[in-house]
């Protein structure tokens, strides 16, 4: 204390804690990373439609087995068999499509732009090619008289394929689009959310045909 100075007018500062000047970007980073949701909102919603499929699936399924189960014979005589070889092929043809498209992740998320491109026309081509095989077989069973109003047979082989097709054009219109803007350079390692939506759309299409398959073509 100076000399001439008494103890009540001596002024006590308080203490300041020094500022780090590095600092702050941590705290800020940490705070970026305790706001970011887990699950996007766009993710949570595909997930709920995949969710709302799989009970429709499901309820056809069930439904199948209790007529199928029933039946004596089945295929009912007079009614022609499924084209079993070249569905073999086609199963196939649509599981190599979800290593493309798991492919096409890989290379978003490094930002390998032409090999992104690559492997998401080969999704496409292959989601195409399954529906062409698809089309081609329902034409064929048609000429040789399967129809829908052929007994439950006919209607539940075009509801439950039908519906699974249904699904399958939606992923191949959704990967058109994806295409279109992997061709403009919309995606890469920070940017991939569009391609991550539509590889679980994918994948989910790809899952339930190997289902499909062994009940209505194996079963």
């Amino acid at each position: 204390m100076a000399p001439g100075m008494t103890v009540a007018s001596a002024k006590v500062r308080p203490f300041v804690a020094p500022v780090r000047r590095g600092g702050g970007s941590d705290s800020t980073s940490d705070g970026d990373r305790r706001e970011r949701p887990f699950i996007s909102s766009a993710m949570l919603a595909v997930l709920m439609v995949i969710g709302t499929e799989m009970m429709l699936f499901s309820g056809l399924i069930g439904s199948f087995l209790i007529f199928r189960l029933q039946a004596a014979f089945w295929p009912p005589p007079g009614l022609p068999r499924l084209p079993i070889a070249l569905t073999w092929v086609n199963t196939f043809v649509l599981l190599t499509s979800a290593v493309t498209i798991s492919m096409a992740l890989r290379a978003v998320h490094q930002s390998r732009q032409r090999l992104l491109r690559r492997y998401l026309f080969a999704t496409l081509a292959l989601g195409v090619t399954f529906l062409a095989v698809q089309g081609s077989e329902w034409v064929r069973l048609v000429s040789h008289g399967l129809k829908l109003s052929s007994g439950s047979y006919g209607s539940f082989f075009y509801l439950l394929i039908g519906c699974h097709g249904a699904h399958v054009t939606a992923g191949v219109i959704c990967l058109a689009y994806v295409v279109w803007s992997a061709m403009r350079g919309r995606y890469n390692a920070r940017n991939s959310s569009g391609i991550e939506l539509c590889a679980v759309y994918w994948y989910f299409v790809c899952a339930v045909w190997p289902v499909l398959f062994g009940l209505v073509y194996l079963m």
